[in-house]
């Protein structure tokens, strides 16, 4: 079978030598490999692609994705890092609505939760990876890996820290609380225009602006809390949901090996 994944040794009119171009070619065969894998997870769910699958959309052997990537497992957080650091490519204070005052605390904490929600509509493959299929694989053992997400996620818990502050949001609230009641309403309709969930005629848009708004009035409103957050907000596992079968990876190299 002859793979599809084809190079040029040259560039810029000059041969590569040998170990750029060996570089090169790896890099190419990686990209396919994921991104093939990226298409097969959204569209069939993560738990019904087979490294083998993943093998026949590239026309490479099963063995030869191994030679990449040690499991289904490893090219997922391959495209989950990919993906978060898609998601928190930009800084939260400078993701302002356009009208909002990137200096007003609470305008800040709107524009990077309307980030989130645009993040759905620029990269739905990646959002559906990591925030709707409730087979991908935990992310918490590989802590340090995506450490850079505890990072992000402290720098948006410290724009709502500010909004507190500034008594635009009600004082002594938990700013975990208010991330995660806020992620939960632009979450929610990111996923019902993901899932074309809408009727004829209905703005997407809009419903995320609406939604995202009318959660910010009630946090400012002030309520009475009942949510409290278990784990810190900057927690990757709080980011994945449970793996319904922990050993999947594990028994589906093996039986791709076969």
């Amino acid at each position: 079978m002859v793979n599809t994944v084809q190079h040029n040794g040259f560039t810029k009119g000059s041969p590569l030598g040998v170990k750029e171009r060996q570089e090169r070619e790896r890099e190419a065969v990686s990209r396919a490999i994921l991104d093939a894998a990226r298409d097969l997870f959204v569209a069939e769910g993560y738990q019904n692609v087979s490294i083998r699958k993943i093998a026949d959309r590239i026309e490479y052997s099963p063995a030869a994705i191994y030679s990449y990537f040690p499991s289904k497992d490893d090219i997922f957080f391959a495209l989950a890092e990919e993906g978060f650091r898609l998601l928190f490519s930009a800084d939260p204070a400078e993701q302002c609505i356009e009208g909002d005052d990137p200096s007003d605390p609470i305008d800040a904490v709107r524009g990077a939760f309307w980030h989130f929600y645009q993040f759905s509509r620029k990269h739905p493959e990646y959002f559906a990876l990591m925030f709707v299929d409730r087979s991908v694989p935990r992310i918490s053992h590989l802590w340090e890996r995506f450490s850079f997400i505890s990072s992000m996620k402290a720098r948006l818990t410290g724009l709502i820290q500010k909004a507190i502050d500034s008594g635009q949001l009600p004082k002594g609230v938990d700013p975990h609380t208010v991330f995660r009641i806020l992620s939960t309403a632009v979450l929610g309709a990111a996923v019902t225009q993901l899932c074309n969930r809408l009727a004829p005629g209905e703005d997407a848009e809009a419903l995320a602006r609406d939604t995202l708004e009318a959660a910010l009035t009630g946090l400012r409103t002030g309520f009475d809390f009942k949510f409290r957050p278990t784990a810190a907000c900057g927690e990757p596992s709080s980011l994945r949901p449970r793996d319904p079968d922990a050993d999947a990876g594990a028994s589906d190299k093996q039986a791709d090996r076969s």
